[in-house]
């Protein structure tokens, strides 16, 4: 037999072989990736269009929707908010007194109203709302000496406007402009339907830049029914918003100044809250926001 023959077929062997493989490793590779994907939290697209276009319809039929929705628009867009995933950040609440401090990173689903907590001080300490249940896991019964049913969604209700306002029970109501800080404020007051989460008898007022819509600051009561069992609040809170950074093209605050309202105005200034490690998370395991092994619940 010829021999350039045989080494002709050799190489075209060696050749089909490399194929080969080459193949089988993209196939695997896709299907690995297939399997990722498939056990990663995802929310359709279609699913994201049409709650978008929902609330846009909702929102922009009322002068005070409107001016939420431009907001939303100037703070990244809503469709870009949920599109991104679930929102990791350390959020450090500190009372300026030094009293009810609460510091942990947390991871919050805002498309289902879930949230994973883990204190800063111990990585085994966590708690978090499943959509439906609350639950703590910790060792010692101090890791957190504060009520974490009504703080899990707490920090994105402080740090998330506009964008938590485009669910349903959300009622929107337009109030005469304010000047804040030298410059021209919409005020738009937000208040809920009876039975609309766990203290429907909150209500927020929020300043947004007249020229630009973006949030300047929030005005806002806590009448979570288990602190005041007999009805009522606490006096209005003045909530400054810092330094808006860009995360994913989302504009959030990186800072937080609570102060008494007087007036209508900031007046002594009372807790301070810094925003960091902010990121959006779009590969959770589909059981992240589960109740995990070991954990009580409340």
């Amino acid at each position: 037999m010829n021999k350039s023959f045989l080494i002709l077929v050799t190489a075209i062997l060696i050749i089909s072989c490399k194929e080969q493989k080459k193949e089988n490793a993209e196939v695997e590779a896709t299907q690995a990736t297939s399997e990722e994907v498939e056990n990663t939290i995802s929310i359709p697209d279609a699913w994201v269009d049409n709650r978008v276009k929902k609330a846009e319809e909702r929102l922009t039929q009322t002068e005070a929707g409107k001016v939420v929705w431009a907001s939303m628009e100037a703070h990244g867009g809503l469709d870009t908010w949920y599109k991104n995933g679930s929102l990791g950040m350390r959020f450090n609440y500190s009372p300026l007194d030094g009293k009810g401090s609460r510091d942990s990173y947390e991871v919050v689903d805002p498309w289902n109203n879930r949230v994973v907590h883990t204190s800063m001080e111990d990585s085994e300490a966590k708690f978090g709302f499943t959509g439906e249940e609350t639950w703590l896991k910790a060792k010692d019964s101090t890791a957190f000496n504060y009520d974490v049913k009504f703080w899990a969604l707490t920090p994105l209700y402080l740090m998330g406007h506009p964008f938590v306002e485009d669910g349903e029970g959300v009622n929107l109501e337009l109030l005469p402009e304010t000047t804040y800080k030298g410059k021209k404020n919409k005020l738009v007051k937000v208040t809920y339907d009876p039975g609309t989460g766990d203290a429907p008898d909150d209500y927020y007022i929020l300043h947004f830049d007249a020229d630009t819509y973006l949030l300047t600051a929030t005005r806002y009561i806590v009448s979570y029914p288990e602190y005041f069992k007999e009805g009522g609040h606490n006096p209005e809170k003045f909530m400054e918003v810092g330094e808006l950074v860009n995360v994913d093209g989302i504009l959030l605050p990186s800072e937080l100044k609570t102060h008494w309202t007087v007036d209508g105005k900031p007046g002594e200034y009372v807790t301070k809250i810094e925003i960091t490690d902010l990121e959006f998370k779009s590969d959770l395991p589909t059981d992240f926001f589960d109740i995990p092994e070991g954990a009580k619940k409340l």
